[in-house]
């Protein structure tokens, strides 16, 4: 008896592990009909020589078929594109596609298809939970080195707040031991059959292999709600510097109370929305229900910590926060509207993408303001910090934005003309004033020379050096030096 008990469950174990496989492989199957791969020719604008273009280059990357009839993949991988296609894993044909919506702080972009016979028996993947730490996932794209779809096991082994490199934004992360590699990028990382992030980057500038991030379903599901009325705003910020407490001298100056934790706000920057309502050396206690800590985490979730900005960024702009402040050792409620967007109160901006440089030419002078777009023309993303100015990098790492200097207008070139004999290699010096008038925005530059009726010109950097130039010459000049250095507009738009 015993031994046909055996046999049977013997037999019924084969038939239940045969259904599991069965089942495994329907399902891998259909994430994989999900997954495609993305064709990118694009075209940067040239940061050098504002007025033009550096020409046609082409890469690819890693999408993932969403309801709705989209795809999402990451904005670095259709960033400044000028025609992109997309081929369905284990299909020859590619389609075309155009970028419906794209949000670069959150590297995130949405395509669509125009020839909806794509979709036909496809069905999209959904979100799944927000990843644990030790959670098996599997990441699913396409890296260099192949043409077939390439699927990597790997474990969540860190969730925290990283820089996103395509955006230099500080936002959520996890961390995969599994390498992101170029074109992976945008593809799916699953787990039971549903989307728990997007592959992203690997550990760049870190001495450290087999390791790559994906933005976490949060960061994702925010990106879609916002996207929800067809319009992108943003991922709010509350416009201050802020410093750790974890010093007792600096909390008992504050006079915070044994039990407090907090950090220290140090200005209000000057689009900030907290302007007017918040004040230099209040200490920041709470945001909402997250208590701050004195090292400026919060706890996101019971036993796991990251920067307090995850309360922040877990919002939609025009979103209402309530802040607990310790002012003078007086305890106050704030309500605040996130009225602004991510990095509106840099000084220098981080990268922009499709965003034309803004210039001016006279004279021969290549006015521009002055970005990390600016500054990657010294060597790229790898090796600008070794060869670009000192005194522009302290800018772009150090500075903030004021009240009376929120941008920072150089002058990147001199077009070499008879009217500019002299000044040929003064280059990137920081303008300071024009024609007497102090230069706070481009625009105030332009309106400078432009509303100015003496005989000359003066323009003065902020080390005190001065570019004296004739008025009348440098007018009957212009049109002469456009003609000969081939550019078809002494501005950029807007301008």
């Amino acid at each position: 008896m015993k031994k046909i008990y055996y046999a049977f469950f013997r037999k019924a174990f084969a038939y239940f592990c045969l259904f599991l496989l069965i089942t495994v492989g329907i399902t891998h199957a259909e994430e994989k009909d999900t997954v495609v791969k993305i064709y990118v020719v694009y075209n940067e604008y040239n940061y050098h020589e504002p007025w033009q273009m550096k020409g046609l280059q082409s890469r690819h990357g890693s999408g993932v078929i969403i309801k709705g009839n989209r795809i999402l993949t990451n904005a670095h991988v259709v960033c400044n594109n000028t025609f992109l296609q997309v081929r369905k894993s284990g299909q020859a044909k590619r389609y075309t596609a155009v970028v419906d919506i794209i949000d670069h702080k959150s590297d995130l972009a949405l395509l669509r298809i125009k020839d909806k016979t794509f979709f036909n028996e496809i069905t999209p993947l959904e979100f799944g939970e927000f990843s644990r730490i030790k959670e098996e996932v599997f990441a699913y794209g396409f890296p260099e080195g192949g043409d077939k779809l390439s699927i990597t096991r790997g474990v969540i082994s860190r969730i925290e707040h990283k820089e996103y490199k395509h955006s230099g934004a500080y936002l959520l992360a996890c961390q995969l031991d599994a390498s992101i590699n170029p074109g992976n990028s945008g593809g799916p990382v699953i787990k039971n059959g549903k989307i728990v992030g997007i592959a992203f980057q690997n550990a760049f500038g870190e001495q450290i292999e087999n390791i790559g991030y994906m933005i976490p379903v949060p960061g994702i599901k925010r990106f879609l709600e916002d996207i929800v009325d067809g319009r992108l705003d943003g991922i709010p910020e509350l416009g201050v510097s802020m410093q750790k407490l974890e010093n007792s001298d600096m909390r008992n100056h504050y006079q915070m109370q044994q039990s407090d934790t907090g950090v220290l706000v140090n200005s209000i920057f000057p689009d900030s929305p907290a302007l007017g309502i918040l004040e230099s050396e209040d200490v920041l206690l709470k945001i909402d229900h997250y208590n701050i800590e004195n090292d400026g985490t919060i706890e996101f979730r019971k036993g796991e910590r990251t920067y307090l900005g995850f309360a922040l960024q877990q919002k939609q702009i025009n979103e209402k926060i309530s802040l607990l402040v310790l002012r003078k050792g007086k305890r106050i409620n704030i309500n605040l509207i996130l009225s602004k967007p991510l990095h509106c109160c840099r000084l220098v901006p981080y990268r922009q993408y499709e965003t034309e440089p803004r210039f001016y030419i006279i004279g021969g002078l290549v006015f521009e303001v002055l970005s990390l777009n600016y500054l990657y023309e010294y060597g790229g993303a790898n090796n600008f910090y070794l060869n670009a100015p000192t005194e522009l990098l302290n800018l772009f790492y150090n500075e903030e934005q004021r009240q009376d200097r929120k941008e920072v207008v150089l002058l990147v070139q001199v077009l070499a003309d008879e009217v500019n004999v002299g000044y040929h290699e003064f280059i990137n010096g920081i303008i300071s004033k024009v024609n007497g008038k102090k230069i706070n925005v481009m625009e105030d530059l332009v309106s400078a020379f432009e509303t100015w009726n003496g005989d000359y010109h003066v323009i003065e950097d902020i080390k005190g050096f001065k570019i004296i130039l004739n008025s009348h010459a440098v007018k009957e000049a212009d049109n002469r030096i456009l003609k000969k250095y081939k550019i078809s507009s002494d501005r950029s738009a807007g301008l």
